[in-house]
């Protein structure tokens, strides 16, 4: 069975920095596409970066400038979203995915889906 469990959510200054983690369980770590999203109250959820260990692959979502870090341990089947210089606009619910085929960055890529862990950014 796919598991996804997503940590490391909170309260936070603007300005400052969280990681969030990804722990999986149940399929192939390399060979997945996993990715993390993030979903604010009233909007639509967005692709926020994935990463597909086999093949090297790595993408973020234009709108972050550099600020957020994906990272993966194959040890501990986790994967990281390191995120610094944040800003009340950060303010979701993030959620990591996972899919054995496509790498997009749209909700319809992925097939299994943790629950989520809050983030707020006070200004």
């Amino acid at each position: 069975e796919v598991q996804l469990v997503e940590s490391g959510g909170g309260l936070v200054q603007a300005g400052g920095s969280l990681r969030l983690s990804c722990t999986t369980s149940g399929f192939s770590f390399d060979d997945y596409a996993i990715a993390w999203f993030r979903q604010a109250p009233g909007r639509k959820r967005e692709g926020v970066s994935l990463i597909r260990r086999r093949t090297g692959t790595t993408r973020y979502a234009n709108s972050l400038q550099g600020r957020f870090t994906i990272s993966s341990d194959k040890a501990k089947k986790t994967i990281y979203l390191q995120m610094n210089d944040l800003k009340p606009e950060d303010t979701a619910e993030y959620f990591c995915a996972a899919d054995e085929f496509r790498s997009g960055m749209e909700f319809s890529d992925y097939t299994y889906w943790g629950k989520g862990t809050q983030v707020t950014v006070s200004s």
